[in-house]
């Protein structure tokens, strides 16, 4: 394996860790709350081939979906999680958060989602994977262990901007009496400021949803209309506009840029590329 290979930025705060064969990333704020199983994919440890080329872990891009499922079959297996049951999002750069019961088993895998323009899942339901899909968006993770509450959300720009962490938030506080400061969250692997650059009418929308300092603290002038976005630092602003604690969010240290050829990465690669995946889970017993 090639795991050397990483390029790390910033604080370490994430652990590669291989289980038969396949690496899975996952944080070290996440890794001891006895409650959960998460994980974050890479391109290796997989089936696929082709531009598809190993751990692909999505059913829409043209792949085989026999390879796919063995993908998600091997990729489970590393967590201690069972591939009928995983819950898949439905993205599309919504900030929309759907609630998660034990009637969405297999929705997306083994049978059909029936609902639409969902990048968020929040669950009570132990044994329920929750699955989200990114090449370059944020992953955001939320465990709340006093509760026993998850959430994971989809964050590209439109849903940094739109504030989906905070919505996500809303949810748990909504439906389940989550308190904020007991959350934890981590901003997964994605795409970092200095390989981010966006056009002024990006920048605009998020200078019309930030305050001018949190905006400056997150966005650069370039010049020429062009920017420079720190997703990483703005998702941050976001978890901690709901309340929750500074020490109880974890931000990546791992841009899938930066580590294209280890992560898929759509600024880096284009369309013909796969997907990588993130996975949360509450787990049985106490």
């Amino acid at each position: 394996m090639e795991l050397n290979k990483f390029i790390k930025k910033g604080t370490d705060t994430t652990n590669i860790v291989v289980s038969n064969e396949v690496p899975v990333i996952e944080f070290k704020l996440l890794k001891n709350i006895a409650c959960i199983s998460h994980g974050f994919s890479t391109r290796l440890g997989g089936v696929s081939t082709g531009c598809f080329e190993s751990m692909n872990l999505s059913l829409t891009r043209g792949d085989d979906a026999a390879l796919v499922t063995e993908n998600f079959r091997r990729f489970t297996d590393a967590l201690g999680m069972d591939w009928q049951r995983m819950v898949f999002s439905d993205q599309t750069h919504t900030t929309n958060v759907g609630i998660v019961t034990e009637a969405d088993m297999g929705k997306g895998i083994v049978r059909a989602k029936d609902y639409h323009d969902i990048d968020g899942l929040v669950t009570d339901v132990k044994n329920l994977p929750l699955v989200t899909f990114f090449a370059d968006c944020v992953p955001l993770f939320f465990v709340d262990d006093v509760r026993h509450v998850i959430g994971l959300s989809h964050s590209g720009w439109r849903g940094t901007a739109g504030k989906i962490g905070l919505e996500t938030i809303k949810t748990m506080v909504r439906h389940f009496n989550c308190r904020p400061e007991n959350i934890k969250a981590a901003i997964g692997p994605s795409i970092c400021k200095d390989c981010y650059e966006i056009s002024k009418d990006v920048a605009d929308i998020f200078a019309g949803n930030f305050s001018k300092e949190a905006y400056e603290s997150f966005m650069t002038d370039k010049g020429s209309g062009k920017y420079m976005l720190d997703l990483w630092k703005a998702n941050e602003i976001v978890l901690l506009e709901g309340g929750l604690l500074k020490e109880n969010i974890a931000v990546t240290d791992i841009c899938t840029c930066c580590n294209s050829e280890l992560m898929w990465s759509h600024r880096k690669t284009g369309s013909a590329r796969g997907s990588l995946a993130a996975f949360l889970m509450l787990k049985n017993g106490d």
